[in-house]
């Protein structure tokens, strides 16, 4: 039977073995509560061990070990009130820095990816390609908190860049929102990974550790007691 700190360690050395990473970049992770902070920690624990064994065994890296919540971006040196245009802007010129935090095998495409349906103009904020998952990830920046109307905007995205974008080869798109805030029972109830969208908060400033620890770990116990409540 695994115990939380055997997941966690476990998830640690696949990772760092997966991306190679070096003792002083597995300390930063660690630093930076990596496993807290992916969608695999807030699963049921015979789901992380499931996720790990495929990691290890056939080097198969899911959306749960990729996608964090939440994303640090304290780098970017904003200030409080700030326009979507200011973060993309900041993003862009902190590149290196972002492609870090959101994860190594991220590879940057394009910045308001241009997409002409029905005569109308539509623009995504920020288009990637993940090389293991081997599909490209749509990024829409949001200053407010996640609204139901935002799913729309995304799949309407995902399902442009599935007919018109995607290689032979390559596995459906995957949407992020990154919000400033997240709604979590309004994204419970839409269902949004059915749909292949992750939302999750940013934070330009970060709290004490202890403070989002204790967050985190509530996050991850609420969560988990609702899957079993589910189940």
């Amino acid at each position: 039977m695994y115990i939380k700190g055997e997941i966690k360690r476990e998830f640690y050395i696949e990772m760092a073995r997966i991306e190679t990473w070096s003792v002083r970049t597995l300390y930063e992770k660690i630093d930076s509560m990596l496993f807290e902070r992916t969608a695999i920690s807030k699963k049921p624990d015979e789901f992380i061990r499931h996720e790990l064994e495929e990691l290890r065994e056939e080097n198969k890296l899911s959306p749960d070990l990729v996608f964090r919540d939440p994303y640090f971006l304290n780098f970017l040196g904003i200030e409080d009130r700030f326009s979507e245009k200011t973060l993309e802007n900041a993003i862009l010129r902190e590149l290196e820095k972002f492609i870090l935090e959101l994860g190594q095998g991220f590879t940057f495409i394009e910045r308001q990816k241009r997409m002409l349906i029905d005569g109308e103009n539509f623009k995504l904020d920020l288009l990637f390609y993940h090389r293991k998952l081997k599909r490209l990830i749509a990024i829409d920046l949001k200053l407010d908190k996640f609204k139901p109307q935002h799913k729309g905007q995304m799949e309407l995205y995902l399902r442009y860049l599935e007919k018109y974008e995607t290689e032979p080869g390559e596995e459906t798109p995957i949407g992020l929102i990154l919000c400033s805030e997240g709604s979590k029972e309004q994204i419970e109830l839409l269902q949004l990974e059915a749909s292949g969208i992750r939302v999750a908060e940013y934070l330009i400033e970060l709290p004490p550790k202890e403070l989002l620890q204790k967050k985190l770990h509530k996050v991850i116990e609420l969560e988990k007691q609702r899957l079993s409540a589910k189940g």
